[in-house]
């Protein structure tokens, strides 16, 4: 079984992730999208809100699993058994930056990165920017899913 972790904050869920994660789905048996938890940041929303939009997102799909998890991604991948990590690339910046801690997973465990590039639509969606759009009053639904404007 292919399995994949697709690990983030997911402080909302943008339209790049639901990109990502529904070109993934032809490659792998089960994606688990798996919400980091980091007591040192701060969310805009709880993590049980952060979960819900992501359930309610992907009800249909049921190759889809939402999880959290604390400490090392490579540790949960081990407990979860799961070979591949998934991730997105915005633009050169985010390759760099993924591509390092690519290699530091890779030299901590035999568990394989697998990139794809966002779609030219979704590129310029990050969490952060939408999380500022929408505390000034903006209107976000051009760059998340249904399930986080309807909040």
């Amino acid at each position: 079984m292919r399995r994949a972790i697709f690990p983030g904050s997911f402080d909302p869920i943008t339209l790049g992730h639901v990109d990502i994660v529904n070109r993934a789905l032809p490659l792998f048996d089960e994606i688990i999208i798996a919400i980091g938890i980091n007591s040192d940041k701060k969310y805009m929303f709880t993590l049980e809100e952060r979960v819900n939009f992501i359930k309610e997102n992907y009800k249909t799909e049921s190759k889809i699993k939402v999880l959290t998890y604390s400490g090392l991604t490579t540790d949960f991948c081990k407990k979860k058994a799961v070979d591949f990590i998934l991730r997105g690339l915005r633009n050169p910046a985010d390759f760099e930056f993924e591509k390092a801690i690519a290699q530091t997973n890779r030299k901590l465990s035999n568990i394989e990165t697998v990139f794809l590039l966002t779609s030219a639509d979704t590129a310029f969606i990050s969490s952060s920017i939408v999380r500022d759009v929408f505390r000034h009053g903006g209107d976000i639904t051009g760059f998340v899913p249904e399930s986080v404007y309807k909040k």
